[in-house]
């Protein structure tokens, strides 16, 4: 086993970690008040070849593995989870998805651009009443010649107003249930598309968030992304992905509690001393730690079974669930060790509070994440092969063609 990073990780360490200290987090406080999304953020990690981190460098990304992508999110969560989202989305949701289950025609048309950072990518599969459960969804999908034509919504949907490409999911036989359901890759160009940002959430208030609609909207027969039925698979797969990727985050937010709270517990004086001379204070401290060190272990063993090319569902879902229910716990700390000030916007930690509850609930939550381990263990769930998997890295030509 060999813990240690490679010297290309941790230069793209060093580098986004120098981009987010200069460029996200002077400005964060202002962004997250108005509720405003730089685009322009996306712009520069374009510039820097993150947007396409561990996409082939055949298909124009940088052609680094997936443990660097979460590298990546750690570093960009550290200065706030809308930018990691925005990544996670993009890179993990769509790019990763495309790579692994599109057509050479399609990779081509789509994921080329996205790794480049030319286009922007975004996921469509919760619905107003189809969260956990997915088969309750109610977009649908019919043959109509050389098209389908879709009707539906999606809602909480990252990068609504600011994504070019949509992987989106709907039923094509409903009668068949989980395996009635299809994938397709919409454009917002298409006529019949629509875009309506949510306001007023409590937290990621730098992110672009919202609904998507899709009236009579015709789709080319030859975005159906894999085969009809397939869309389950296709978005369980990609999940795996995105919560590589959230717990990767989730490991930047607890770095930022832990850097914040040590800061203050120097500077803050009770009773004759720092308050970190103090053993209850020690004691969050301390777990905040112990959170970052074991999230951070999980998230990468399932990057190193990514890079073997191997299924890492179970995996993926405990550091998913660990590190978000660790973060969560660590910026609550964090409040508690500013106190007062805590609770207002004068320091970063009551913003790193309001971020924190998010990843517990999406892309899997707690429960659900805590109902599939369970079920690990039992037996009572098993990973079959899928029809197409993520290729192992190094990538070669004929590992990617697989």
């Amino acid at each position: 086993m060999n813990f240690a990073l490679t010297e290309e990780q941790e230069a793209v360490r060093k580098m986004v970690r120098s981009f987010v200290d200069k460029e996200i987090k002077p400005y964060i406080q202002e962004w997250d008040a108005k509720g405003h999304f730089e685009r322009s953020i996306m712009t520069r990690l374009a510039d820097l070849d993150l947007m396409g981190v561990c996409i082939p460098e055949e298909y124009g990304g940088s052609g680094m593995d997936y443990n660097t992508l979460a590298i990546v999110c750690e570093e960009l969560e550290r200065g706030d989870t809308a930018f990691r989202t925005a990544v996670s989305v993009h890179t993990g949701l769509n790019s990763m998805t495309l790579l692994q289950w599109g057509s050479e025609e399609q990779k081509q048309k789509y994921l080329v651009p996205q790794a480049k950072g030319e286009k922007i990518g975004a996921f469509g599969l919760t619905e107003p009443n189809a969260g956990s459960d997915v088969a309750a969804m109610q977009t649908t999908a019919v043959r109509d010649g050389d098209y389908y034509i879709l009707n539906g919504q999606k809602t909480w949907i990252s990068l609504c107003d600011i994504a070019d490409h949509f992987l989106v999911f709907a039923y094509t036989d409903k009668s068949k249930k989980h395996r009635g359901i299809s994938c397709f890759i919409v454009e917002r160009t298409f006529e019949g598309f629509a875009s309506k940002a949510i306001k007023g959430k409590l937290g990621i208030r730098a992110g672009n968030t919202g609904e998507i609609f899709f009236d009579n909207m015709r789709v080319p027969a030859e975005n159906l992304l894999g085969e009809e039925g397939e869309g389950f698979k296709i978005a369980m797969s990609a999940l795996d992905n995105g919560r590589f990727t959230v717990a990767a985050g989730a490991c930047g937010l607890i770095q930022a509690c832990l850097e914040e709270s040590l800061k203050y517990c120097h500077e803050r004086g009770t009773f004759g001393k720092e308050i970190g001379k103090h053993q209850l204070v020690q004691q969050m401290i301390a777990k905040m730690v112990d959170g970052l060190e074991t999230s951070r272990l999980l998230v990468y063993r399932a990057g190193w079974l990514k890079n073997q090319g191997k299924r890492n569902t179970r995996e993926t879902s405990l550091a998913k669930w660990h590190a978000c229910d660790a973060a969560f716990e660590a910026a609550c700390d964090a409040v508690q060790i500013h106190g007062a000030y805590g609770y207002s916007n004068e320091y970063p930690v009551e913003r790193f509070m309001r971020n924190a509850k998010a990843p517990v609930i999406y892309e899997g939550t707690r429960e659900i994440h805590t109902i599939m381990q369970a079920e690990y263990a039992l037996g009572y769930r098993q990973d079959k092969p899928l029809r197409k998997m993520l290729p192992a890295w190094p990538f070669t030509e004929e590992a990617v063609e697989v």
